[in-house]
């Protein structure tokens, strides 16, 4: 089920809300966390039913090998069996058959149906049994500085959160580690949690178990769920009037790349700028809806997007975008292998392999493997020169990071390495550089450096007016995302003349678009 469709909207989330809070009201907190991962399940069986049981069954076997990780002292090896088995798991129905390929290019492919979200929910439970691995060592420390080791008799008591320090370029912190052990129905509710359930954000268990257990959860809070829903009306904007429009003007332009066609310069160059505000208002538009729907269940996500795009580095911008993955890969993933606390050489290695496998976490095929590549090599070129040169000036830092960001969407969104070479040979004006002969005839000035032609086939609807309606299309774009405060940074007042903006537009949208385009995160 997709947040953006009436089927959504108009049935499953008021049925939610009404059910949640009244259980709520009559019956203990614990009967509308129930209703709420009931809930959640059916609304992750909307889309394929029959994945439903590999969901209910990943949560069962985490939350068994968490309890043997926190019960034991050999809680390591439970640790590693835990990490294994869902990357195992993981690794089967994404990558089985990319792997096929590269190993016997020659074997017909196994076409395994790639379940709904097992990115996200895999990654949510490896990290509730690191922390828990974290919490139960940092739980063994401090009993070992109170009472011998010898004396210690079967699993050490729970601590406080006073009891937690924060770590140090990799140990455990306050953020990291759980202190108490939830029960079996909070913990379901954490990973099933339909508002973070099929793209994020991904959210620390420290972060929402603690939620989850308050004993006034299912109660209405008019302040919340006005803002929550604020939140969501926004984002819902994002999708349908900007995200959307975008995307039917990349597809047109990258579609032609994937047959083979040879894009100009104009044409290459406005796919690609469209695919960029395209991907930022889908998965920030997905986002704040995530963001305003746990709200209106009293639930507080983190911020996911911070206008990345007016980052002045390529450092910020990951500190920007998708911040809850960017937290994940630092703390579960970087830090372990060794961070900044290695040499520059191994530095550099960890940075490459964390923004690899980065990549690949995306999608299981080369281009997004090159993506991550590209990414990890520009962190490493910004790193080495911040060590040597003092910084840019600032619009200039700020233009070549938006510069670089935007050529490396190229290979994310190219169907192939040959079409990614296809779109950046036409960025570079290899293939030409033509606009609409009525446009030059128009304004002359552009003769010089550009051949007129009847249309521009492979930009807009190849109408003689698709240059300019897409131009300015473009500039709308870009002024909100490099000018404006994102969502969480308006004031209320703003948020509202916002909506008010794009709620016609929303609407007309919902009901009459001539189809649902998924969000682009829907199947990572």
């Amino acid at each position: 089920m997709l947040f953006h469709t009436t089927a959504f909207i108009f049935g499953f989330l008021p049925v939610c809300l009404v059910g949640f809070f009244t259980l709520g009201r009559f019956f203990k907190a614990k009967w509308a966390l129930c209703w709420l991962v009931a809930c959640s399940l059916f609304f992750y069986a909307w889309w394929n039913p029959e994945h439903l049981p590999l969901l209910a069954g990943s949560v069962g076997l985490n939350y068994a090998i968490a309890r043997m990780v926190r019960r034991t002292h050999a809680h390591r090896a439970w640790l590693a069996t835990g990490v294994a088995l869902n990357l195992a798991i993981l690794g089967w129905f994404k990558y089985a058959d990319f792997l096929l390929h590269i190993v016997a290019p020659h074997v017909p492919a196994l076409h395994i149906t790639l379940p709904l979200a097992i990115s996200f929910f895999t990654f949510q439970q490896i990290m509730f049994l690191v922390d828990t691995s974290r919490g139960h060592a940092r739980r063994a420390q401090v009993l070992g500085r109170t009472q011998c080791a010898s004396c210690v008799k079967g699993p050490p008591p729970a601590l406080s959160d006073t009891d937690l320090g924060a770590g140090v370029d990799g140990g455990p912190s306050p953020a990291m580690t759980i202190p108490v052990p939830p029960s079996f129905l909070t913990y379901a509710a954490f990973v099933t949690f339909f508002p973070h359930l099929i793209a994020g954000p991904i959210v620390r268990p420290s972060e929402i178990i603690p939620q989850l257990t308050a004993h006034d959860l299912a109660r209405l809070r008019i302040e919340n769920f006005s803002d929550g829903l604020l939140i969501f009306l926004l984002g819902l904007g994002k999708k349908l009037v900007l995200a959307d429009m975008f995307g039917g003007f990349a597809d047109i332009g990258f579609d032609a790349a994937a047959r083979g066609a040879s894009l100009t310069f104009f044409e290459a160059w406005y796919a690609t700028l469209a695919y960029a505000l395209q991907i930022y208002f889908d998965f920030s538009g997905y986002s704040d809806m995530a963001i305003g729907l746990a709200r209106m269940l009293n639930i507080r996500f983190p911020m996911n997007f911070d206008s990345p795009y007016q980052a002045a580095n390529i450092a910020e911008f990951w500190r920007r975008w998708h911040i809850t993955l960017g937290g994940f890969l630092r703390d579960y993933l970087y830090i372990p292998l060794g961070g900044n606390r290695t040499g520059p050489i191994r530095q550099i290695r960890n940075l490459m392999v964390t923004m690899l496998l980065c990549g690949l976490w995306h999608g299981a095929a080369w281009n997004f493997v090159i993506w991550g590549g590209l990414h990890g090599l520009l962190i490493v070129i910004h790193k080495q020169y911040r060590r040597v040169f003092p910084p840019l000036p600032a619009p200039f830092a700020q233009a070549l990071t938006l510069l670089a960001v935007i050529v490396a969407w190229v290979p994310f969104r190219a169907a192939s390495f040959g079409s990614t070479m296809t779109m950046l040979r036409g960025m570079a004006g290899l293939n030409g550089i033509a606009l609409p002969r009525m446009i030059v005839s128009a304004l002359p000035g552009f003769a010089s450096f550009a051949d007129p032609v009847t249309v521009l086939p492979y930009l807009g609807d190849a109408r003689t007016l698709s240059f300019p309606e897409l131009s300015a299309c473009l500039l709308l774009g870009w002024l909100i995302v490099l000018t404006l405060p994102n969502v969480h940074r308006m004031t209320r007042r703003t948020r509202h003349w916002s909506l008010t903006g794009s709620f016609a537009l929303s609407v007309q949208a919902l009901f009459f678009a001539p189809h649902v385009a998924p969000f682009l995160y829907f199947q990572f």
